[in-house]
């Protein structure tokens, strides 16, 4: 399969520290590639290499077949980026945003107002197109910053972050139309701090902390990988409880008051458990990438 990015060995430096510590990693074509990590796990740092915003201060990067740093004004007239930021202009109007970006890639005018129509309709915003961006709901907004990624239509979405601080309505909107865009063959690359989205929408993904990968492949092998298929979530476990497990070389996690136990197996733990060992609550649910991403990443609050 083509490989659209190729990092190898990346790192980034700012003064003595160390943003991204040598990491090597593969985005192929068609598929939706996730980068997840904790705050200041390097994840935008990366990004920024990616688009050729922050050069690398070691290692390889190769975009679209050719080192990035040579080919930089061509690598970026075929990529579309959404940062985090809404970063339009206030002072135009939502078809106005699009046409005046399309300049930059010097699209005709008639080419670009037909792809601003057509973007338009595609994120449900049509009837939009004269009113001016700070009349826009956030989810608007957001749908239009990534609208106007798309304009040139790049070979390559960079998303970082694309539905922080949306509604559960409009962050479920923004999950169907980049769908829709995978569907059709376009590579996309995403950070994201909800796992829900990751699980959905990518095919592959990495988990960074401190600059450096702890593991990357398909969400639900990671999730089998590392917690299993079930999670037993028990309240107030007693000592007792503790020694069972660890005599069964269970895995599992304390929580504050709550143990969370891993490969939970086909549910003969939990019977088990629930009958001999608390009357306090024991609950049996699916494990999900949130679990893996906590689990290897920890559980406390980052700046």
């Amino acid at each position: 399969m083509t490989r659209i990015i190729e990092a190898r060995n990346l790192r980034k430096v700012f003064g003595d520290f160390t943003a991204v510590d040598g990491i090597s990693f593969d985005v192929r074509q068609g598929e939706c590639f996730g980068l997840l990590g904790p705050n200041g796990a390097g994840k935008t740092t990366t990004i920024r290499m990616l688009y050729g915003y922050s050069p690398a201060t070691g290692g390889t990067l190769n975009a679209f077949g050719g080192p990035l740093a040579e080919n930089l004004r061509s690598v970026k007239m075929r990529m579309g980026i959404c940062q985090q930021e809404d970063n339009l202009d206030p002072d135009l109007s939502v078809e106005q945003n699009l046409l005046v970006f399309a300049r930059y890639f010097n699209l005709p005018v008639e080419a670009a107002q037909k792809e601003a129509h057509s973007l338009l309709r595609f994120f449900a915003l049509e009837g939009r197109s004269a009113t001016s961006i700070r009349e826009l709901s956030g989810g608007m907004k957001r749908r239009l910053v990534i609208a106007r990624s798309l304009i040139n239509r790049p070979d390559l979405l960079i998303l970082d972050e694309p539905t922080t601080g949306l509604d559960p309505q409009s962050r479920h909107q923004v999950w169907q139309r980049l769908e829709e865009l995978k569907a059709r063959g376009l590579t996309i690359l995403l950070t994201s701090h909800y796992m829900e989205e990751a699980a959905r929408l990518c095919d592959r993904l990495l988990i960074m902390d401190q600059g450096n990968i702890l593991v990357e492949g398909p969400p639900a092998q990671l999730v089998m990988n590392h917690v299993g298929r079930e999670v037993i979530e028990v309240n107030a476990p007693s000592e007792a409880m503790r020694t069972f497990l660890q005599d069964k070389g269970v895995l599992f996690e304390e929580v504050a008051q709550r143990l969370l136990i891993y490969n939970a197996g086909d549910g003969e733990l939990f019977i088990h458990l629930s009958r001999d060992f608390t009357r306090a609550g024991c609950t049996l649910r699916q494990a999900t990438l949130e679990d893996v991403f906590l689990r290897l990443t920890g559980r406390e609050l980052r700046e």
